[in-house]
């Protein structure tokens, strides 16, 4: 239970920014006890996976904070941020020292499949807020709005990690801050065309 409650945290993370949780988890299994990888996730503690890593998360925060770039950004990203959601729910899913249960070690496709589907929910909300957000601020909270996802990606990684029960009301957040975004979106739209 504790292994899909982190893998879901860590995947809906990487619908925020797919290296911030990509990098905790590498760094953690690589300088820490925290975390122990099985071999065959082993190449992410790698130092070359954690420098790819990172140029990739600075080129990500970068061109996450700069108006319709951004837009652009997430178009790309949407095969890299559910992939990635796949990736680390299954690693955290396979990992030596954080309790899963036999059917989900038995169904490791499972949790490749929850993570790929919880990552592109957040990016999905994520990729729709984003050009409403600079339409309505002249691109001005951009740079807020990023900064914002990139502090929510880091949150969700460190809580799915050191408190996982926690996502049950993270997730629930996340619903509720969508459908809450979905009904202000909808309200402008009616006003506009009264």
């Amino acid at each position: 239970m504790l292994a899909a409650l982190t893998g879901m945290g860590l995947s809906a993370a990487a619908g925020f920014n797919a290296y911030i949780p990509f990098l905790i988890v590498a760094l953690f299994a690589k300088f820490t006890d925290v975390i122990v990888l099985p071999s065959s996730y082993a190449w992410m503690e790698s130092w070359w996976a954690i420098g790819f890593g990172t140029i990739l998360l600075i080129a990500e925060i970068t061109l996450d904070k700069i108006p319709a770039i951004d837009t652009l950004n997430d178009t790309v990203q949407t095969v890299i941020r559910p992939a990635m959601g796949g990736v680390i729910f299954a690693a955290a899913q396979a990992a030596e020292n954080i309790e899963s249960g036999p059917w989900m070690q038995e169904n490791a496709w499972v949790g490749v499949v929850l993570g790929v589907v919880v990552a592109l929910f957040v990016h999905g909300g994520k990729m729709a807020a984003r050009p409403v957000v600079n339409a309505a601020t002249l691109g001005a909270g951009a740079p807020v709005v990023s900064t914002v996802e990139d502090g929510a990606s880091v949150g969700l990684s460190l809580i799915a990690i050191f408190l996982p029960i926690l996502i049950i009301a993270m997730f629930g957040l996340l619903v509720w801050t969508w459908l809450w975004i979905r009904r202000r979106g909808r309200g402008r739209d009616r006003t506009a065309y009264a």
